[in-house]
């Protein structure tokens, strides 16, 4: 699957528009996530665990979107794009979205 955040495949023809294909993860945190977290709040410094947390949420989010568009006879996804929201105390959403497309190969 090619993938994209601009509305073209570089060096590929677009010859059929499929339409809106979207993947999401929800991720909670737990305790020794938080604990971590709280002790780099203290000392400062980068929050690895919710960093790799986001990260494993984002590729979760991008298979998804993946497989809709294959679902749908998609070779490539143009105008890929995420967004990331609280759905409730402790935990997150990463939506990956974007345009299924069918390139000339």
């Amino acid at each position: 699957m090619l993938l994209s955040t601009t509305d073209i495949i570089a060096g590929k023809e677009i010859v059929e528009t499929i339409g809106l294909v979207k993947g999401n993860s929800v991720q909670s945190r737990n305790i020794g996530r938080d604990m971590m977290a709280g002790l780099r709040n203290i000392v400062g410094g980068e929050m690895k665990e919710y960093a790799e947390m986001l990260t494993r949420s984002r590729e979760i989010a991008t298979q998804a979107m993946e497989e809709e568009a294959r679902r749908l006879g998609a070779n490539g996804i143009v105008a890929v794009r995420f967004s990331t929201s609280s759905v409730m105390d402790g935990t997150s959403e990463v939506l990956a979205y974007g345009t299924a497309v069918r390139v000339k190969e």
